[in-house]
């Protein structure tokens, strides 16, 4: 089978004009941004040809992304959920900043477990509550301990932990026996877990548990938006809990949101993009070993412990020459022009995402995309390399 990751060339993925391709100057290979470097599925630009051809460009109806990802999680993690409980919303970040806005007073707390994906103090920050982080531990798995503390300094205001499954940008996948002790610990405080899924249906040598299916209280956010490259056609599902009844006092213009050619091609993906979705994961495992041995060969002081999931690599460079003794976490952050990053952009002309973006624990950590050409991930850790 052919690597997906290299039926695209360099020129023409120089002539996307999405972000990751033109962000930067020519000359830096584009390792950052979360879009992959492949070609749609072929069910997913038929199904959006079709809806063109009849003119069906209007507003979504019905239950169908429901059902099609009903379908595709019973398939996949033998998991059952009720499409006629669920929410449509425009994206995963806007679902996170209206449930936040649902679950929590002004005042409230939005507990993230660090190092993680920036939006989410951003938009914690937007909707006027306090971001309170609980790092992971050591080994890049969430700490019990730290997330017992932060929902203790939750106040009357009410909280939320936030959380990313599979983590991005470690891609751990959080276990089954985590997320249960993680939903008893949030109970007993009275804090309210919401989950970012959208990297779930990329997963390697590990078991995905949607938090839904943990949780009665709790609550999933997925989307075929980046196992499937649909950035540029993003709509995504809220799933609550069997016992969470919040979604009913969600407001309706919250459901306006929703592209209709979105829905059309997510549910395309779901139902019949399952053969292109294994054929990604095969050309990533391929991604994966090819970094590991770029790393072995020309940067050996940069450490890496591969995930479980997801087409990110979450680079530790505390020992490299470009390491920064006075990086800070900055979370939010674009993260491009901070700790090493700055320095392999500026000197190596690679693009990576700064780890000072993703919060404590992101000191001197870099975060690179796998979902693009073997050759260029070879030749930006050789560039790299030539520096660290």
């Amino acid at each position: 089978m052919a690597n997906p990751f290299e039926q695209v060339s360099v020129d023409a993925l120089r002539e996307r004009t999405s972000i990751k391709w033109r962000w930067f100057e020519p000359d830096v290979l584009p390792m950052w941004v979360a879009e992959m470097d492949v070609m749609p599925a072929e069910a997913i630009t038929a199904a959006i040809t079709e809806a063109l051809g009849r003119g069906d460009t209007g507003y979504p109806h019905g239950s169908a992304y429901a059902e099609a990802f009903a379908r595709f999680a019973d398939a996949r993690w033998g998991a059952a959920l009720d499409p006629g409980r669920t929410a449509l919303v425009s994206d995963v970040m806007m679902a996170v900043f209206e449930l936040v806005r649902l679950l929590t007073r002004p005042g409230g707390h939005v507990i993230v477990t660090s190092p993680v994906y920036p939006p989410f103090h951003a938009y914690a920050e937007h909707a006027e509550r306090t971001v309170l982080e609980a790092p992971l531990g050591d080994d890049l798995r969430l700490d019990l301990a730290t997330i017992e503390e932060a929902c203790g300094r939750v106040g009357e205001a009410g909280g939320v932990l936030l959380l990313c499954s599979p983590h991005n940008p470690t891609g751990t996948v959080h276990t089954r026996a985590e997320l249960e002790a993680v939903a008893e610990v949030a109970a007993r405080h009275g804090v309210r877990v919401v989950v970012d899924e959208v990297h779930a249906p990329i997963v390697f040598d590990a078991t995905f548990t949607p938090y839904w299916s943990v949780d009665p209280r709790g609550f999933s956010i997925t989307s075929a938006s980046k196992a499937w490259n649909l950035a540029a056609l993003r709509t995504a599902l809220v799933v609550p809990g069997a016992e969470a009844q919040d979604l009913e006092r969600l407001a309706e213009v919250v459901g306006h949101g929703p592209s209709h050619l979105a829905s059309i091609a997510h549910v395309a993906a779901f139902d019949h993009g399952r053969d292109w979705l294994d054929d990604v994961i095969v050309g990533l495992r391929g991604n994966r070993a090819v970094l590991a041995a770029a790393l072995a060969e020309h940067a050996p002081a940069i450490r890496w412990q591969p995930g479980e999931a997801t087409f990110l690599a979450w680079l530790d460079c505390r020992g490299t020459r470009v390491a920064d003794p006075a990086a800070r976490p900055d979370p939010g952050d674009v993260g491009l022009s901070t700790g090493p990053a700055k320095a392999f952009l500026e000197q190596a002309r690679v693009g990576l995402n700064a780890g000072e973006a993703f919060g404590t624990g992101g000191e001197n950590r870099v975060r690179l995309n796998l979902g693009t050409r073997p050759d260029l991930i070879e030749e930006a850790v050789r560039r790299m390399g030539a520096i660290a």
